[in-house]
């Protein structure tokens, strides 16, 4: 029989998880009974889980699941601030939430079903199917139980007997896609923009109809470095950097590349722009892990080379740049190499606040027009990076004003908007912060965007043009 001092423990206890509970102080309990619902099992025989990506620092993936302590930060309101978890916020379903994910699949890894594929399960499938892959969870879930690589071990082993549609395999292999469609790029471009071809094609793929497709860009980055880059030297450079052409400032977003590069160099630095592979960042998203893996292994013994403290490697889209400080660290075939590489790649705009800092920038470089800029930021970034830099180097200029937008996911989430079934929901988190507070901006304010899918939500949201930091910044950068 339970003490008297216990009683009202008890009683509270009772009454926060089972608010019908009648407290009766008579009744004998049983203590066993406390621990029947108990989820953890004493003396249990953990199953052993093989998976592609390293989860060492977890212990394996079940532990990496178990991290979830279940305190519900990931269940909070767009008004409480933060990015997690987008697609929680849009359905208010328990199973949309970090904590949601991680205990469908924790369940899964502890109880298998007999399947010889332990993850090939459609109901976790369909748990999984409205997370972006933000990567907030890694930064806010006070576990930092990190859902998005997750994701990708689980699409990765699930497609062993889930073979995936075209539509899928198109967006994971989207630059093979786009290397090719560049030999025919009049055609390519024209059948994009056309409304009958279009139409056909986002028909055939499943891609809604509501989207506009991505045109390529008239030359590639890499084409015009080789075209350009001698005259664009300076002669005395306060230091040398290695440049990430990744796949979609490459061959879609040139002009941002391009801007970047001049914005370098007229700074006084020498740009270097070495030829490796893209990052792979559709890879991981979509679960084609081995031809990931591929892809961070080469760029790992490219620029492990050349790289160190005084010539870094400088990147600009971040959801790319960033795969060398995060899942590469997971993907590599030597872990030691790809540490020491990623403690030397940066975004441009981390990169272009320590030059600041250090004086080797002046605000005198830029215009002192006044303008006022409306900025948002793109998921990885602020979950594996920072908002302070890009907010900084955008009020380099003397008179600039730059706001952040107190905005979570944009809700496009590189391939999750143009897929038919995720449209609606994908426009639903852009309404839910970022989309008003553009249209309540006048048309004197600039728009600035991170992110190359969030340029793109923004424009589809509400028809305006978004502009990457650092094409405002060359834009108004002193002759």
């Amino acid at each position: 029989m339970i003490g008297d001092d216990n009683y009202d423990i008890l009683r509270q206890i009772k009454e926060v998880f089972d608010p019908n509970y009648i407290f009766n102080p008579g009744k004998i309990i049983n203590p066993d009974s406390m621990i029947e619902d108990l989820r953890y099992e004493v003396d249990r025989k953990e199953p052993k889980i093989n998976t592609f990506l390293n989860f060492d620092d977890s212990k394996g993936i079940l532990r990496a699941s178990e991290k979830c302590n279940g305190s519900g930060d990931c269940r909070k309101s767009v008004d409480a601030g933060g990015v997690m978890c987008p697609s929680y916020r849009a359905t208010k379903n328990e199973k949309d939430s970090t904590r949601g994910r991680a205990n469908a699949l924790r369940d899964l890894l502890t109880y298998p079903t007999r399947n010889k594929n332990i993850f090939n399960h459609s109901d976790l499938k369909k748990v999984l199917d409205l997370c972006l892959s933000c990567k907030a969870c890694a930064r806010e879930c006070p576990s930092s139980v990190d859902i998005a690589v997750l994701k990708a071990e689980f699409e990765y082993q699930y497609k062993k007997d889930n073979p995936h549609r075209l539509r899928t395999k198109l967006f994971a292999y989207n630059n093979t896609a786009n290397r090719f469609a560049r030999k025919f790029i009049g055609l390519a471009n024209y059948s994009f923009r056309n409304k009958i071809l279009s139409s056909l094609l986002k028909k055939t793929l499943k891609i809604t109809n509501q989207r506009s497709l991505p045109i390529l860009s008239k030359i590639s980055l890499e084409s015009w470095y080789a075209k350009h880059i001698e005259k664009l030297q300076p002669k005395n450079p306060i230091k040398t950097i290695y440049f990430f052409a990744d796949e979609y400032t490459n061959q879609l977003d040139t002009q941002i590349g391009i801007d970047a590069i001049k914005l370098l160099t007229k700074l006084n630095y020498k740009v270097i722009l070495l030829k490796h592979k893209e990052s792979g960042r559709s890879f991981i998203s979509k679960g084609y892990l081995e031809q990931a893996k591929k892809v961070a292994d080469t760029n790992i013994n490219i620029f492990e080379k050349y790289i160190d403290a005084d010539s870094p490697l400088i990147g600009i889209e971040p959801s790319a740049i960033l795969t060398f400080r995060d899942e590469y660290l997971r993907l590599s075939s030597h872990p030691e190499k790809a540490k020491k590489v990623s403690n030397y790649v940066f975004l441009i705009d981390e990169f272009l606040h320590s030059e600041y800092i250090k004086g080797n920038i002046h605000s005198h470089y830029f215009t002192n027009e006044v303008k006022n800029i409306k900025l948002h930021l793109h998921c990885h970034q602020k979950a594996l990076s920072n908002i302070r830099d890009t907010f900084e180097i955008l009020n380099i200029p003397e008179n600039y004003c730059t706001t952040i937008i107190p905005s979570g996911c944009c809700g496009m989430a590189g391939a999750f908007g143009y897929e038919k079934e995720h449209y609606k929901i994908s426009m639903k988190i852009g309404e839910q912060t970022l989309f008003p507070a553009i249209r309540k901006a006048d048309r004197a304010t600039i728009i600035a965007a991170t992110g190359t899918s969030c340029r793109h939500q923004i424009f589809d949201g509400t028809e305006r043009i978004a502009l990457h930091p650092i094409s405002i910044l060359r834009k108004v950068l002193n002759s």
